[in-house]
């Protein structure tokens, strides 16, 4: 742990020239005393440390001098390339040697070019979770399956189904029976709206389902060359969207509620709700039909709409709709 640290000591001074006690002890995350006693060593060790006294003083190395630790091992190169992803990093377990890997681009670079990093970070922030999600803690199965993807180790691992009404049925390393297990070949993960997800070659799990996981460290699978986790991932996504639009509904839409459709409709559907639309009326109102999971949904979808959409089919809803305008005509006189 501490020779990490003195690398990564030596690094910040490189990339980023003269820095004060209290600045590298920040970055360390270590006692201001911890990073004189740190320096104390490197000298020992013959790395040209030198302390300028005074105001405006602080630690550098001598001009001139360059570190040869900035090659990066395969672990960091391959983290260096999600920096992006911050939190998706911390969450499996990989920040530290992210940091590491940037601290090492970073002392690579030549002296014009070394602020890049600043400056890129005060102009572009990616901050990928929606509005209004509360931070939830990661799921314990994901840092043992990032070890598994990382290495292409398979594994052996319990995992839950959801039941008939939408929970999963329990999980846990007692009293599973011998076909809750089952082997898996982990080819990547992906985060979607807060939700951590392992593809393997031809399905997808929720990582919060799974229970007990061994990995299987002394073997590797041979991954497929062929395999796109950002294409299968995204074919997946579609065709399970596509599979809860179970329902079809026949909506009128006048030119404003047209206009409106993108917005409300559900984004899956909408590519269907547009092939179906057929000609304007003489008021410019187009008939389409909409794709919706159900018809409980429908009724929630399109009462945004307001005035704007007129509900053909099926009879339910068009009666419920019925319901809903005689009640809000009622309330309002």
């Amino acid at each position: 742990m501490r020779a990490a640290r003195l690398m990564s000591l030596v690094l910040l001074l490189q990339a980023r020239g003269r820095m004060s006690a209290a600045e590298l002890s920040r970055e360390l995350e270590v006692s201001e005393r911890t990073v004189h006693r740190d320096v104390l060593a490197l000298s020992e060790a013959g790395v040209p440390v030198y302390a300028d006294r005074g105001r405006g003083g602080g630690y550098r190395l001598l001009d001139g001098y360059r570190t040869r630790l900035t090659g990066l091992d395969r672990a960091e190169a391959e983290a260096l390339f999600l920096s992006g992803v911050p939190e998706a990093l911390r969450e499996m377990g990989l920040g530290e040697v992210a940091a590491t890997a940037r601290l090492k681009a970073s002392a690579a670079l030549s002296p014009g070019l070394r602020d890049a990093p600043a400056t890129a970070a005060q102009r572009f922030h990616l901050d990928a979770p929606g509005w209004f999600v509360s931070e939830r803690p990661p799921p314990v199965a994901l840092a043992p399956l990032a070890r598994a993807v990382w290495g292409d180790h398979p594994i052996t691992a319990a995992y839950r189904r959801p039941v008939r009404d939408g929970t999963a049925a329990p999980a846990t390393a007692a009293g599973h029976r011998e076909a809750d297990r089952r082997p898996m070949e982990p080819y990547g993960l992906v985060l979607k709206a807060g939700v951590w997800y392992l593809a393997t070659r031809f399905a997808i799990y929720r990582v919060d389902r799974f229970g007990e996981i061994e990995i299987h460290s002394d073997r590797r699978f041979e991954r497929d060359d062929t395999f796109d986790l950002a294409a299968f991932w995204s074919e997946r996504a579609a065709r399970f969207a596509g599979s809860l639009l179970a329902e079809r509904v026949v909506v009128r839409l006048s030119p404003a509620g047209h206009r409106l459709l993108p917005i409300f409709a559900d984004p899956a559907a909408l590519g269907e709700a547009l092939a179906s639309a057929g000609e304007p009326d003489g008021q410019g109102w187009i008939t389409i039909r909409l794709p919706v999971e159900s018809l409980e949904v429908a009724f929630g979808q399109i009462l945004r709409f307001g005035p704007e959409a007129e509900v053909l089919g099926p009879p339910a809803l068009r009666a419920r709709f019925t319901d809903a305008a005689t009640r809000l005509r009622d309330l309002y006189g």
